[in-house]
């Protein structure tokens, strides 16, 4: 059954057989492990998803695939999240006490919490303006391998800017907003990367390392959530919708997925900011640039299809 677990067969008026399926639970292990390790480090978690659901056989425009990879992001936003409570629960709360009395919004975190609400507007824009094209033309491999090479300069010129100075008390409105628009590429462009966006836009404007990864989480958190959500909301029906000729995803796995990519998308955020701390972004550059070459070799000998 090449991999897919048969739920049950039905048969038409003809009595011929028709087989619906389910998502094999051990690629959903497999795409889970995928989102989880890569939804945070700036190498495009979505383009690997769409690359590794190619190779396992599934349509990548297909509509409950499409709906998959969109859900089991909940669970790497979940690790985030629960990884960065503390800051979460102090943010919300400067930003309600900023609302509430004036002279509270000194407060550093009362600036940051409106940067990062600010921020995610441009992200949720695109996302909903430009959905069709996004789940169709745009999920092409080789879309993923234009946006991994061309962004791979992007994030080298960042990285290689001397003045990385500034620190998460320097967060402004007008930065958040930059970061949020650097953000808005990533849904358009799967390959570009959210993180590689956000963390390089951070270095632009000459925030460290360390602080540029922090606030990309901290953008993230909003727009995933809400991305989940929606996708959990209206597009329910296409996890378990078998298309033509195709295979329904079905809930089990997708719950599984996506408790696969919490767990380990919780140590892939503590790892990231343990590298970000002492090293620069070369290795990701570099592994993107391979990425892209295997995927144009593959696309060349004809072993996937775009």
């Amino acid at each position: 059954m090449n991999g897919r677990a048969r739920l049950w067969r039905a048969r038409p008026s003809n009595g011929t057989p028709i087989a619906k399926e389910a998502m094999n639970l051990l690629h959903a292990i497999i795409l889970g492990i995928v989102e989880g390790i890569t939804e945070f480090l700036p190498i495009s978690s979505t383009g690997h998803l769409r690359i590794v659901e190619k190779l396992l056989g599934y349509d990548i425009q297909g509509a409950g695939i499409t709906a998959f990879t969109a859900i089991i992001q909940v669970g790497a936003i979940l690790a985030a999240i629960i990884y960065f409570w503390k800051d979460i629960v102090r943010i919300i709360a400067a930003w309600c006490r900023g609302l509430a009395h004036k002279d509270e919004r000194s407060d550093l975190d009362y600036t940051l919490g409106w940067g990062i609400i600010i921020g995610s507007i441009p992200v949720a824009v695109v996302g909903l303006v430009f959905k069709d094209l996004i789940e169709g033309a745009l999920s092409s491999l080789w879309v993923i391998v234009a946006a991994l090479l061309g962004w791979s300069i992007a994030m080298a010129v960042a990285d290689r800017r001397q003045d990385l100075t500034r620190e998460m008390g320097d967060v402004s409105i007008k930065d958040a907003l930059v970061i949020g628009l650097f953000q808005a590429l990533a849904p358009l462009f799967p390959g570009i990367s959210r993180s590689g966006a956000t963390i390089s836009a951070g270095l632009f404007r000459g925030y460290t390392r360390e602080t540029a990864t922090r606030l990309s989480f901290y953008m993230g958190i909003p727009a995933l959530v809400a991305a989940g959500i929606y996708e959990a909301v209206t597009a329910a029906s296409d996890i378990t919708a078998a298309p033509s000729g195709g295979v329904a995803i079905g809930w089990l796995p997708t719950i599984v997925a996506t408790l696969v990519s919490l767990v380990v998308a919780y140590f892939s955020i503590a790892w990231l900011l343990k590298f970000v701390s002492s090293n620069k972004f070369t290795g990701f550059i570099v592994y993107r640039v391979v990425l892209a070459a295997v995927i144009i070799v593959l696309l060349m000998l004809g072993a996937v299809t775009a």
